[in-house]
């Protein structure tokens, strides 16, 4: 039977293009399953700012009547006009191992984009940066992050032979902790802080959200990752929603922001355990038992990896050492909440300031994702 491709019109079809993939990779030893809770918010129009001005539409593949695959094609105006381009994207593609069904998904996002004008079909992106992006290439035997991503190594195989070509790279670090920072690292950051006259925040949850901290990080989200590739700028309903998101479960022990002589915020570094663990355990589902594991992952019994989240340094503050001063306020605290490694986010192969801030600490660059492009016949 040929490939049936549907769209998801209904609340029955968003469950199953949500439980799609923890189906799909359920007893695999590295997948890490995302969070039911958070896959709803994100496909949903009165909770996900970026559909305010995106254009999208889910899809799903059957072949011989079964579930076999999924796709979701987005048109980011915001990005292709920062980029100069007309792209349609693909994200959240799972699909089995079948080339005829990622054909199908992929020849339907690029119809899909061409009908409103698109010339070139991109991905794996989602919406914004904040969502999947890019399709693992390298490190299938390593444990994802709740923020990392895992797909079967017959992915991109398959994209390749059906013809699509690199766009960028990212790539992942395991950084492991020292025994201890050198006493002129700290040294270094007490220089900096007193040169520029900065002041890193001691934040509790309550200065979190009664001094609008989640605004605040996410307004110096939009002025570091302008530039960096496919970024469109947050509106207010997004950063609401990544707010609650990213900030409402952190250990403000994990958090460290520092801002300048005016009180405005010019570097952050968000970390949290790792919960790759407890999600698998809970399959991603908060109930019944899910929030027990995540809490107790989160601030009973972490394990001994710590994800960095997000850090982010504004871009007049660059190679002056507030990544110095972050490390040096957060490392103290980290090392003796008994983490020996960090988990980085995915940083792009480009971002040669990013990766610097690792060029004194043992580190192994483990995982490798890829986006990739192929132009609309």
């Amino acid at each position: 039977m040929p490939v049936e491709i549907r769209k998801v019109e209904s609340r029955k079809d968003l469950k199953e293009f949500i439980y799609f993939a923890n189906n799909l990779y359920k007893g695999n030893k590295y997948y890490c399953p995302s969070l039911i809770s958070d896959d709803y918010t994100t496909f949903n129009p009165q909770k996900n700012g970026a559909m305010d001005f995106c254009q999208w539409q889910a899809f799903l593949a059957y072949k011989d009547g079964k579930l076999a695959g999924r796709v979701m094609a987005i048109i980011n105006p915001k990005a292709n006009e920062s980029w100069k381009v007309e792209q349609v994207r693909f994200g959240w593609i799972d699909f089995i191992d079948d080339e005829e069904v990622a054909k199908a998904l992929l020849d339907t996002v690029a119809a899909w984009g061409k009908e409103r004008g698109m010339k070139q079909i991109v991905g794996p992106l989602g919406f914004t940066d904040f969502d999947p992006e890019g399709m693992l290439i390298e490190g299938f035997d390593r444990l994802a992050t709740l923020t990392g991503l895992y797909n079967h190594p017959y992915y991109p195989r398959i994209l390749e032979k059906l013809g699509f070509k690199k766009e960028t790279d990212w790539v992942e670090y395991r950084i492991t902790f020292p025994d201890e920072l050198p006493q002129k690292y700290y040294q270094f950051a007490d220089l900096i802080v007193k040169k520029y006259n900065l002041n890193v925040r001691k934040v509790s949850r309550e200065m979190i959200d009664k001094e609008n901290y989640g605004r605040k990080f996410f307004k110096l989200i939009n002025e570091t990752y302008y530039k960096l590739y496919g970024f469109s700028v947050l509106n207010d309903k997004q950063i609401d929603a990544y707010t609650k998101q990213y900030l409402s479960l952190l250990d403000t022990r994990m958090v460290s922001f520092v801002e300048d002589d005016k009180g405005e915020l010019i570097a952050a570094g968000i970390t949290m355990p790792d919960l790759s663990l407890a999600l698998q355990k809970c399959n991603g589902e908060l109930f019944p038992t899910g929030w027990y594991h995540l809490l107790k992952a989160i601030f009973w019994k972490p394990c001994d990896t710590l994800d960095l989240l997000l850090m982010g340094v504004r871009e007049d503050y660059r190679s002056r050492g507030l990544n110095a001063v972050i490390i040096a306020d957060l490392y103290p605290r980290l090392k003796e909440m008994g983490f020996k490694y960090v988990e980085t986010t995915a940083e792009l192969e480009t971002n040669d300031s990013i990766q610097a801030v690792w060029k004194n600490f043992e580190k192994e660059q483990h995982k490798r994702r890829r986006a990739y492009g192929k132009e609309i016949e």
